[in-house]
């Protein structure tokens, strides 16, 4: 199979195109002059507010102007992340895609299929002149990957309609109704660098080649977490000798279950040998933990220039509090009818050394508001008691199923019909933005849908091609019959 003979056609034009246009989280400016542009030259209503979301508005076509307007909403941000030997710059390159059998892959880097497709999808409806429809919004919030900001700045008056379907989801035949809520901890630990002992050996460890992931749709999975990995050899060092700390930069995005990272520390000569023994059997070890998970981990460790490190009090308290913090799942869902889904978790994201201060960025998720705030303290307070200065956002509440839903028995009534088979109707361990909507518009009757996706937020990242076209018709049908 061809790019050009990828179906709907349409819509993986629309999805060319889009990947063209650099659109970082926080630097969808292009994304949005694009929008504006393509409203304009089709003479339909478009507005632009504060924040920088994106509404199109297409009115129904004839015979339809008496049904429900429908708001289709994606993102049109996209997390940034390439493989460490790629050169690529995602504020100027375009995405590079190409079609492996049935699915669609990026060149070393992310695809932004996540949201992408859901935005072509959008542009697609905006553009045909032969799919019948009442009124609809096509949204396009900006910012959805590293903070909401869209839906976190929509004002009450910006989407009309009375149901919203959601584009951002990753399993064909499954249509979810509800989302965890999450909050984002950030811990500062601040220092005045030290020159090392003397007869202190430099080494650097590094860890590649996880599968990381999405840090709700995949926690589940229990990937391994590179920070965890890495943190866990230092704490077992740091016990044995005088351990010193220099560097430690792992992880990207607060969102994503890290895939790399790497340590910088130094110990005394006489143990630097007993160090290369311990992290050959460790890394073994590792390998053998996560045999299932991430079968191609690949570890390198090598000595190192001479540089600055962190105090060791300093270094050893941050050291503690990596290795102290929850990752992963914390709770699972009590409701019989949910117990198979994750409810409370959380990732260490990301750490990050500048030249006096280190910044470690971890995520919690949960479908209970309660236990999150738990779950939130839980990381706040090991972090204060290693001295951190601890930050936490406001987060995002989590959607709660809406038990009379027309638009969800519209939505499994098409389905049904146009595929002979029962759809899956569930909630999702990862946060979306109709959590947020259903906190600014409380009647307000969504779902969320999308084609299938893998390996999101990850250079993995690919589309099943032939579940865009059954999203696509299944949408169509939505739109045609809903009442």
């Amino acid at each position: 199979m061809e790019m050009k003979e990828l179906k709907p056609s349409l819509v993986f034009e629309h999805f060319a195109k889009i990947n063209s246009i650099p659109r970082p989280s926080k630097h969808e400016e292009k994304m949005i002059e694009y929008l504006k542009e393509f409203g304009a030259k089709r003479n339909l209503e478009t507005k632009v507010d504060e924040t920088g979301n994106v509404i199109i508005r297409k009115p129904a076509t004839k015979g339809y102007e008496d049904r429900p307007t429908v708001i289709l909403q994606s993102h049109m941000d996209m997390v940034c992340d390439k493989l460490v030997d790629v050169d690529f710059d995602f504020h100027k390159d375009a995405i590079q895609t190409y079609v492996d059998g049935e699915w669609l892959r990026a060149k070393g880097t992310t695809m932004g299929a996540d949201d992408g497709i859901g935005c072509a999808i959008e542009l697609a409806l905006l553009d045909s002149d032969d799919v019948e429809h009442g009124p609809i919004e096509c949204v396009f919030t900006r910012d959805e990957e590293t903070g909401l900001t869209g839906a976190l700045g929509m004002k009450a008056d910006f989407m009309t309609g009375d149901m919203l379907i959601n584009l951002d989801s990753e399993d064909e035949g499954q249509i979810f109704v509800s989302c965890a809520g999450g909050r984002t901890t950030h811990a500062t630990f601040r220092f005045e660098r030290e020159n090392a002992p003397e007869g202190h050996f430099f080494i650097k460890a590094s860890i590649k080649g996880l599968l990381g992931g999405h840090s709700g749709d995949d926690i589940e999975k229990k990937r391994a977490n590179a920070i965890k990995i890495l943190t866990r050899f230092l704490y077992i060092e740091q016990e044995k000798t005088d351990l010193r700390l220099a560097q430690f930069n792992s992880g990207k995005m607060h969102n994503a279950i890290p895939r790399d990272g790497s340590i910088v520390f130094a110990v005394p000569d006489s143990a630097k040998e007993t160090v290369r023994a311990d992290w050959n059997i460790f890394t073994s070890e590792i390998e053998e933990e996560f045999h299932v998970t991430d079968t191609n981990m690949v570890f390198m460790m090598e000595s190192t220039e001479r540089c600055t490190v962190i105090p060791k009090e300093t270094g050893t308290r941050i050291i503690r509090a990596l290795q102290g913090i929850d990752n992963g799942i914390f709770a699972m869902c009590q409701d019989e009818a949910l117990a198979w889904m994750v409810e409370t978790s959380s990732n260490v994201a990301s750490v990050t050394t500048a030249d006096n201060s280190m910044e470690i960025v971890a995520s919690q998720r949960s479908n209970v508001m309660s236990n999150l705030e738990n779950q939130c303290n839980t990381i706040k307070a090991v972090f204060e008691l290693a001295g951190a200065e601890v930050v936490q956002g406001d987060g995002y509440p989590a959607w709660k199923m809406k038990a009379d839903s027309k638009l969800t028995k519209t939505a499994v009534e098409s389905y049904k019909r146009l595929f002979g088979k029962e759809p899956i109707v569930k909630g999702i361990h990862a946060g979306l933005e109709c959590g947020l909507f259903s906190e600014r518009y409380p009647n307000l009757d969504m779902v969320s849908f999308g084609p299938t996706l893998r390996g999101v937020h990850t250079p993995d990242e690919s589309l099943l091609i032939p579940t865009v076209e059954m999203v696509w018709n299944h949408l169509l049908d939505i739109l045609k019959n809903v009442k």
